[in-house]
């Protein structure tokens, strides 16, 4: 596609200029949407400049959400831009659910298989509290429940909107300029652009089936990061969960460098799926209390939109996020803390979120063993979502698409996705929102994505 584009007097031949002439052709409607940009290494030699000042060209124009990478296709245009969307989040997002029979690329719960809201909302006060706005910011009966089933002993604990939010507001907090913080990879999409928001560096770290690998994670602490951010179940996108002998080994590594650094890293833990996981709940904070967070999340077992996590720690750091906090939103809102917490007491909706969680879980092993009938050999995952390798990141979706079904490209969940440099090529499935009655099929068009070329 360069052909396209202008470049034979481009005079600013940095990454800027050349990210400037292409943005300034797909904004003059010289390159379409869907539009194939060229090579780095053909537009490298097409200029005359190194590879690598294309690539920070191509990555600036991610940044900004022009153009988005599709792994070893290529990079192209964006089809559908969406501003308030980050880099890799717009990855993420289809254009529509025209001629789609299922959309398994949002990572959302079954809507049938949350608790009925009904009944906490009639019990919910009908007159709004007129509270102080400089009143305590967790409700003190729902902060009991929460301390009576948290996975250990915490300092202190406060209520956030969702874990995205609790996570966002940590790194704020302990995250400078310049610092690292250890990422998994693949990992959750939004916490790459954030680490990047806040002028940090992405140490990635492999997994394994237990979760972080030992090993991954002792060469990360090399760097000296001043936090590592782990998913310890339902792991989005891979569905591992950790054990608690992989916990064991994970404090062992931080001690031992933390002794020999004399720095030891916080430990950000984002329980996003506790309450429709299979796993035991597992963390390191029954080891090292004073140098973890963990973020417990209520959005896929009672509701995105409550948009409620409890955030654990230190108290001196949960002072300075609610500090933070009161010079914006303050407060979660305590009429939803109020619905929380007759969620978390009534009988029902206990039955509810448990019956849930058990659909989750026999969902996950009928999609696995109908692919096992097609040759993938696969381990059931924990949660919702499916990680599934593929030959060709894009065929694969173009050839779901075609049979009705949307998927997540896996680039996006790369450390290095936003610059082009992801790893195999990958589909996230939120399987979790596949019946029984329909796995047979959705199996057989997986495992015929998973040949597409």
């Amino acid at each position: 596609m360069s052909q396209a584009v202008d470049l034979g007097g481009l005079g600013d031949r940095t990454p800027r200029g050349i990210a400037g002439a292409f943005s300034r052709a797909i904004r003059a409607g010289d390159l379409a949407p869907g539009d194939r940009l060229p090579t780095v290494r053909v537009l490298a030699a097409d200029l005359g400049v190194s590879p690598a000042t294309v690539s920070a060209a191509w990555q600036a124009l991610r940044r900004t959400g022009l153009v988005v990478s599709r792994g070893r296709s290529g990079t192209f245009v964006r089809d559908t831009p969406t501003p308030w969307l980050s880099p890799r989040q717009r990855g993420l997002v289809g254009a529509g659910r025209d001629g789609l029979r299922l959309d398994l690329s949002r990572g959302t719960p079954d809507p049938r298989l949350l608790p009925s809201l009904g009944p906490a909302l009639r019990r919910v006060s009908e007159r709004a509290g007129t509270l102080a706005y400089q009143d305590e910011p967790v409700l003190p009966a729902l902060r009991e429940v929460l301390r009576a089933s948290w996975p250990y002993d915490a300092e202190s604990i406060t209520v956030v909107d969702g874990a995205t939010d609790g996570i966002a507001r940590t790194l704020e907090q302990v995250v400078s300029y310049g610092d690292r913080v250890v990422l998994e990879s693949p990992g959750f999409p939004p916490f790459f652009d954030l680490v990047e928001v806040l002028g940090g560096e992405v140490v990635p770290v492999e997994l394994d089936a237990h979760g972080v690998r030992p090993d991954a994670l002792r060469e990360a602490l090399r760097t000296e990061p001043v936090a590592v951010v782990l998913q310890p179940r339902a792991h989005n996108p891979t569905g591992v969960a950790m054990g608690a002998e992989r916990a064991e080994e994970l404090v062992s590594v931080l001690t031992r460098a933390a002794t020999a650094t004399g720095r030891m890293p916080w430990v950000l833990e984002d329980d996003h799926s506790a309450g429709i996981s299979a796993a035991p709940a597992v963390t390191l904070g029954t080891r090292l209390p004073d140098r973890v967070v963990h973020v417990r999340s209520y959005s896929k077992s009672h509701g995105p939109d409550l948009r409620i996590a409890a955030l654990s720690g230190p108290a001196e750091l949960i002072d300075a996020v609610v500090a933070r906090r009161m010079l914006g939103p303050a407060w979660t809102s305590r009429m939803l803390q109020t619905i929380l917490l007759d969620l978390l007491t009534s009988a029902a909706a206990m039955d509810e979120v448990a019956e849930a969680r058990r659909q989750y879980f026999a969902r996950q092993r009928t999609v696995v063993e109908q692919l096992a009938r097609h040759g993938l050999a696969l381990a059931p995952p924990d949660g919702i979502n499916l990680w599934l390798e593929v030959a060709d990141e894009r065929a694969a979706l173009l050839h779901l698409a075609a049979s009705g079904i949307r998927a997540a490209g896996g680039t996006a969940f790369w450390a290095g996705g936003a610059d082009g440099t992801a790893g195999a090529p990958y589909l996230r499935l939120t399987t979790g929102l596949v019946a029984a009655a329909d796995a047979p099929d959705v199996a057989a068009a997986l495992a015929a994505a998973t040949r597409a070329r």
